[in-house]
Parts: structure tokens; sequence; C-alpha cells
């Protein structure tokens, strides 16, 4: 099972901050949630974790790579 890891993610649309140094990691084998209120920054840390938008610096990895790097079968990786 792989791990997922968020590292001081930041994303900004214009003057606007989506995410602001998000860092986490999610084990295999663990329920997690993420939770927080509407603008929080939970659909833009999935969406740049699957490679739907681009970090305005940080990392979103699988294992150590980037969801986006993985060319033979991405979609064993998530589901």
């Amino acid at each position: 099972m792989p791990t997922l890891s968020f590292h001081q993610l930041e994303k900004h649309y214009g003057p606007v901050r989506a995410l602001d140094g998000f860092t986490a990691s999610v084990l295999p084998g663990r329920i997690t949630a993420f939770l927080g209120a509407n603008g929080a920054g939970k659909t833009t840390s999935m969406r740049i974790m699957l490679g739907l938008s681009e970090p305005t610096s940080g990392a979103a990895t699988i294992d150590g790579r980037r969801y986006a790097d993985d060319q033979q079968h991405p979609l064993r990786m998530v589901g």
C-alpha cells in the first residue's frame, strides 16, 4: 500500500493562498480524512496530488514519486 506525502505544499491563485505550507503523511492501513471549512485547501491538495494542478511550491508524492510521473499504471496507484 502506498504512502501519500505532502511536504510544504503551497498554492496561490493570484493574491489568494489556497495552501500555505501544508505538510502531512497518510500511512498505509490507516483511515484518514481531510476535514476543514470550505476554502481550507482539501480539494486543492488532492488536485495537486493527482497532477491536475501544479503547486506554487512544495511537493505531493505517492511513495516518493509524483503521481503524474507514473506512466505505466497510474490508475493502480489511486482508486
